[in-house]
């Protein structure tokens, strides 16, 4: 598939303050792309540079094939974008805005009424109005409202109920499906997990792994706590894929990577009183990268 999004070693400081260092990044076409990282590790300043808003300090990026700081302006028609520091006109309705917004554009998405009816807004109400979880509400119907190619998001759930965020991953995947792109920058891990193909992890401003959620997915690792009717002996837990974190006479509690299969095997031949394994995470393989560049 082709990219939509390309950048080149691309690169910005503040002064002697670190933005992001040589970012290498390609988005294709059709994909739900994931910029994941903690506060201030530098995803809203890549987004700022994808939008021409920055002018790097080093490097260059493309979208479409086009220069984001020379052509930003044709760039800028054919994208959707939710801003991480939402800024409203207070004094307009909902409708007003949208409206306002799209007599910049040439395409109108005919599902203004719809995605409101999804994420349950009332658009002729005043934004003064509106709680923080209604104006991004809002935010997510105007960036898509003008049918772009490539939405470009910044923590686009903050402030929506966990029934809004399932609406709104709903709505994503149907923008995927019609042959749309994604970038979302998230820190929030469940996020990245229900709907994106791949991810790039980027921390203190260098992107230090891109990976696919599937395959995170099935490497992700599990904590297992389990209790024996005897003291527990670390060689009953000498396999592959296992590290013991710490044993106190019959309890144990380790890190389990890879397919649970192995392990359930292996417990099955011991006296066991009680065990907790509770469900696979991202977050456990986050950290790990985060730690050691690697997820294992």
């Amino acid at each position: 598939m082709a990219a939509v999004i390309n950048t080149f070693s691309l690169t910005k400081f503040y002064g002697q303050s670190r933005g992001i260092q040589a970012i290498e990044l390609e988005v294709e076409k059709g994909e739900i792309f994931g910029f994941l990282g903690p506060n201030g590790a530098g995803k809203t300043t890549l987004i700022r540079l994808l939008l021409g808003l920055l002018k790097p300090t080093s490097g260059s990026s493309e979208i479409f094939g086009l220069n984001t700081l020379t052509e930003s302006l044709e760039i800028r028609r054919r994208v959707g974008y939710i801003s991480g520091d939402l800024s409203l006109f207070e004094s307009m309705k909902g409708r007003g805005l949208i409206n306002l917004l799209n007599s910049f554009h040439k395409n109108h998405s005919p599902r203004l009424d719809e995605l409101a009816l999804q994420l349950d807004l009332d658009l002729d109400g005043p934004i003064r109005a509106y709680s923080r979880g209604m104006k991004q509400k809002l935010a997510i119907i105007q960036a898509l409202s003008h049918n772009p190619d490539l939405l470009i998001l910044d923590e686009p759930t903050t402030g929506l109920d966990p029934l809004m965020q399932q609406q709104f991953y709903d709505i994503m995947r149907d923008f995927k499906a019609a042959g749309k792109t994604i970038f979302l920058s998230s820190h929030i891990l469940p996020e990245v997990e229900h709907i994106c193909d791949r991810i790039g992890i980027v921390k203190e401003g260098i992107l230090i792994d891109v990976e696919n959620v599937a395959d995170l997915k099935r490497n992700k690792i599990r904590r297992l706590q389990i209790v024996l009717n005897r003291d527990v002996q670390a060689e009953d837990f000498d396999l592959e894929g296992v590290e013991i974190l710490a044993i106190d006479g019959r309890k144990a509690e380790m890190v389990v990577r890879g397919h649970p299969k192995m392990i359930l095997d292996h417990l099955s031949n011991l006296p066991i009183e009680d065990f907790v394994f509770p469900e696979a995470s991202l977050e456990e393989t986050f950290l790990q990268f985060y730690e050691t560049g690697s997820p294992s």
